[in-house]
């Protein structure tokens, strides 16, 4: 299978504190792959570098081969990364067709083409049946799927997800599990920042666990919730998959 993302030895510091240090995994084309760790372990900080939001002090991203940690975020969405983030603002006062189609402009000025792909993405969310609906009649999990469709309107190969189950009931978030799933079998890549652990044994076919900005574990998620480091730092020794 295609290794489509390779992190290699990245580090990101702020002044004094190293948010990222060191962190090399790799993405293959077609999984999901989930990162996760506790709060203030460099997840964000990690999606930022990849989607070039963040310069890394040191170490490199590389896409398709080629070499992008120097490249502007609206670069990198058009050779082929979107990225959603945990807090969700749509554009109030614009329909949900209208706002997914923000995301096809990134690679075409042509409003027809751009309404196409919005419309196409919503499809792949659930949400086409409210394509003309007021974004402020969404309920969370609807603007949750939202972000996801402007994302998708960008034409990914990867999709870096922030949180997108987070402040869901179960049953939502079910929901939500059976659209990624089919996103993945389609073809499409995705990195998940998630901390229900029950989602991300359901989902992922890898985990990267990070701590202190350091990794310190990676593998199938059967081996990861097994390794000692991480239910000492991260999941606690009372945890059963």
């Amino acid at each position: 299978m295609t290794t489509l993302l390779e992190v290699e030895n990245l580090s990101r510091s702020f002044g004094g504190l190293v948010a990222v240090k060191d962190v090399s995994f790799s993405l293959r084309a077609g999984r999901i792959t989930a990162l996760i760790g506790p709060n203030g372990a460099g997840k964000t900080t990690c999606f930022n570098l990849v989607a070039g939001a963040l310069k890394p002090t040191s170490g490199r991203v590389l896409f398709e081969g080629r070499q992008i940690d120097n490249s502007p975020p609206e670069t990198v969405c058009r050779m082929g990364i979107a990225r959603t983030f945990q807090i969700v603002r749509p554009m109030r006062e614009m329909s949900v067709l209208e706002n997914a189609m923000i995301g096809a402009f990134s690679w075409t000025r042509n409003v027809s083409e751009a309404r196409s792909k919005a419309y196409e993405s919503l499809e792949s969310v659930g949400l086409a049946a409210k394509a003309h609906a007021r974004t402020d009649q969404l309920t969370l999990p609807d603007r949750k799927m939202l972000e996801t469709a402007k994302a998708l309107s960008t034409r990914p190969k990867l999709l870096l997800l922030d949180e997108v189950m987070a402040g869901l009931r179960p049953t939502e978030a079910a929901g939500i599990v059976g659209v990624l799933q089919k996103l993945a079998e389609g073809g499409l890549t995705i990195l998940l920042v998630e901390h229900v652990m029950r989602i991300v044994m359901e989902v992922a076919s890898r985990v990267v666990v990070l701590h202190h900005g350091a990794k310190i574990a990676e593998g199938p998620p059967g081996e990861v919730v097994a390794d000692p480091k991480v239910l000492e730092s991260y999941l606690g020794a009372g945890f059963h998959a």
